[in-house]
């Protein structure tokens, strides 16, 4: 995409880190906005804020999670908008120890960091396809790119949206659409995703009362802004280019590990 002013952005977790922070970039481009978010008090500050910036913004509160409820979200932006140009699946939470986390805490953060995904995909696409312009980003992150003995639950749900991002330009690129993907795989950012269980629905919560562990909130301070991750969302959407990567080394050690297990084994 090289035009920005008037076209129209969805972003989901655009209360507050990286979806917020896209919000703000994209809106100094002159789009108009959607935002989605579960946490509808946060919901409501961030559209006063860019409202009173001079943006166009709707606020729509949504359970990504929720299939039905990414159908709203779609419906009230083509009637507050009538089109759609930008999907941010942005949406996430956190998730620890493979071994040691409830099946129902599993079942939010497959539900929220991947059935988001998938939902905004399946919802938004065939309207982006139909138009042949647009854009979609996917929030995943460098835990996408190489598992860890801290993060298991999380790796697995980016690896699947790393997966997935990847083989929808392929299938895109293949079928000639002029749709384009980004996949956004940085590692710390200064955001409140260690604090995700503050959204964490009650039932779930009672099986875990705390699903942030030690030292995760002090490396996510030690992060970059998410100022830098949505400048290079926005540059990664004008150049069509898949991986937004703001850790490159970071990434590219984290593959060179995957090498080494793949093909550095005795095998």
């Amino acid at each position: 995409m090289k035009e920005f002013s008037g076209r129209v952005a969805v972003i989901t977790g655009a209360a507050s880190g990286i979806g917020l922070a896209m919000a703000r970039r994209f809106a100094a481009e002159g789009m108009r906005l959607v935002l989605a978010d579960v946490e509808e008090p946060a919901l409501v500050a961030a559209v006063h804020e860019l409202t009173s910036l001079g943006a166009e913004v709707v606020g729509v509160p949504t359970d990504v999670a929720d299939h039905e409820s990414v159908v709203n979200l779609r419906d009230r932006a083509f009637e507050a908008f009538g089109s759609v140009h930008v999907l941010c699946n942005n949406a996430g939470v956190v998730g620890r120890s493979i071994v040691e986390t409830p099946i129902e805490v599993w079942r939010w953060v497959v539900g929220v960091n991947l059935f988001g995904v998938i939902n905004g995909c399946n919802v938004f696409l065939p309207g982006l396809v139909e138009q042949d312009e647009g854009h979609v980003v996917n929030t995943a992150s460098l835990a996408g790119l190489r598992g860890n003995a801290i993060l298991g639950v999380y790796c697995t749900t980016k690896f699947a949206v790393v997966g997935l991002s990847e083989s929808l330009s392929e299938e895109l690129h293949a079928a000639g659409s002029k749709v384009g993907v980004s996949v956004i795989c940085p590692g710390f950012v200064q955001t409140r995703i260690g604090e995700s269980h503050r959204n964490m629905p009650a039932h779930v919560r009672a099986s875990l009362p705390e699903e942030t562990g030690p030292g995760l909130n002090e490396a996510v301070a030690s992060g970059i802004p998410a100022v830098e991750v949505a400048d290079a969302v926005f540059d990664a959407v004008v150049a069509d280019r898949l991986y937004v990567l703001n850790h490159p080394e970071m990434a590219r050690g984290a593959l060179d590990q995957r090498l080494v297990l793949l093909f550095d084994q005795g095998g």
